[in-house]
């Protein structure tokens, strides 16, 4: 099989493991028999569900064989512990893809996207070919996400770009070990996870310093020297003799951000990049998409991609769904702009949206409909009402709210401001959707695990237009 990614000799050698049934060559890996193509390795790890129930499942949709801990149907190389064995199945993928550049990127606020704008210009740079960009797929950035991710990398990949996320400290460590890259991003630092943090913030910023662990010799740590923990980064960057490359506002910055003018559904960026002026286009309107832009083009650099491709990239690299993508969405008598930033949100990505919100010319109203920020320990509450100020400041229309946390924002709010208040987003939905009128942008965040996703959803199905309500 001239195409194999693995075949069950080399997984074999790779974890140490022993062969049981007929030899195969898988062309992927998959730990999940929703998202199997046919032909892959099925790693049944344990979990809520233990993966070696469904490898009778992922043998019929048609997996080359499987990685298991205890006899299963079908082919299989046999080991003691599934997941040590993908760990070390993404090391040794690592090992053979000799000529790959490796990026990695964490950070409180914009890692997914972060990483995705860098893929897309590591795509542009290998030009399109097979396997010559790697990266990983949607937010695969934990103890699981990362290895999976090695794993999957082709031995001919020449570059890659890995999201490595924490919610605790000790978690990162581990995984830009596995990584070993040549370049690192920490996007910026704030108060996220902070719950599983006695020491706050700070905890939070040293946690996000690991990624530094596992740099290569002389590797390149990109920093935003805006953030507040700019100092202890860097100090802990060059522990490990990083290079370090600075993205900001201030003068001195590698890549400074200058002016960000925001538009329907583009912005463009002027800035300096290693002193040299910048002025280019993106598809992103929001403020934060400014330094994002930044940090892109200094990672790219660090992985041998031109500056003419970076741009390129970011020029064509549209919002994802969940983080910043707009809909048109028609009704019978006009329509609305939906900004759905429904899959996550923080203090800072709040502030960040909300201020976006602001700067936008609009006809109608702007409409705000907000779910809990998570994991904020003991200062949540506070952190909710105190998006009252930057709503006020953006002279946000009307203000929906749902979740135990958001009561506190709402109590904040004037009664001028109030548009709604539900105890959960599935109960705030409606509500909004019934206040909506042609000409208003609404802008949906929240948390993930609150469910805001469920109020952009009922949004867009308002959409009267034939086949295109979802």
């Amino acid at each position: 099989m001239p195409d194999a990614l693995w075949t069950s000799d080399e997984i074999v050698q790779a974890t140490g493991g022993k062969l049981a049934g007929k030899p195969f060559a898988a062309g992927g890996v998959s730990i999940d028999t929703r998202s199997l193509e046919p032909g892959d390795l099925f790693v049944a790890l344990g979990g809520v569900r233990d993966g070696h129930e469904f490898v009778g499942q992922a043998m019929e949709q048609g997996a080359a064989g499987a990685l298991a801990s205890r006899q299963v149907f079908g082919s299989a190389v046999m080991v003691a512990d599934t997941l040590q064995a993908l760990e070390r199945l993404g090391v040794a993928a690592r090992e053979r893809a000799v000529k790959a550049r490796r990026g990695a990127v964490t950070g409180s606020v914009g890692k997914t996207s972060v990483t995705q704008a860098i893929m897309a210009g590591l795509t542009l740079a290998g030009h399109g070919r097979q396997g010559s960009a790697h990266s990983s797929v949607k937010s695969y950035n934990n103890h699981i996400g990362v290895p999976l991710t090695l794993a999957r990398m082709p031995a001919a990949t020449e570059r890659a770009v890995f999201e490595i996320g924490m919610n605790h400290a000790g978690e990162i460590g581990p995984l830009t070990r596995m990584v070993r890259p040549h370049a690192a991003v920490v996007t910026t630092v704030g108060p996220v996870h902070t719950e599983n943090f006695p020491d706050g913030e700070t905890g939070v910023a040293h946690a996000k310093a690991e990624i530094f662990q596992g740099l290569q010799a002389g590797g390149i740590a990109v920093l935003n020297a805006d953030d507040r923990w700019f100092s202890l980064l860097k100090s802990e960057a060059e522990k490990v003799g990083a290079q370090v490359r600075t993205f900001g506002r201030a003068e001195g910055c590698d890549a400074r951000l200058i002016d960000f003018q925001g538009a329907d559904g583009h912005a463009v960026v002027q800035a300096r990049f290693h002193g040299e002026g910048l002025d280019f286009p993106i598809l992103q309107t929001g403020f934060h998409w400014g330094l994002n832009a930044m940090a892109v083009l200094l990672m790219l650099e660090a992985l041998d991609v031109s500056l003419s491709d970076g741009l390129a990239a970011l020029g064509a690299f549209e919002p994802l769904q969940g983080r910043g993508a707009e809909t048109q969405v028609t009704l019978a008598k006009g329509g609305f702009t939906l900004i759905d930033e429904s899959y996550n949100a923080n203090p800072i990505s709040m502030a960040s949206a909300i201020a976006t919100l602001g700067a936008r010319r609009t006809s109608g109203r702007k409409l705000v409909a907000l779910t809990d920020m998570l994991e904020l320990g003991p200062q949540a509450s506070g952190f909710h009402a105190a998006l009252a100020q930057p709503l006020e400041a953006a002279k946000a229309d009307l203000v929906f709210a749902a979740g135990p946390l958001m009561k506190s924002l709402w109590d904040a709010l004037p009664s001028t401001r109030r548009g709604g208040y539900a105890r959960t987003a599935a109960e705030l939905a409606p509500l909004v959707a019934r206040t909506v009128e042609p000409g208003d942008v609404v802008m949906v965040k929240g948390s993930n695990g609150s469910k805001a996703g469920l109020i952009a959803q009922a949004l867009r199905s308002l959409d009267v237009r034939p086949g295109e309500a979802g």
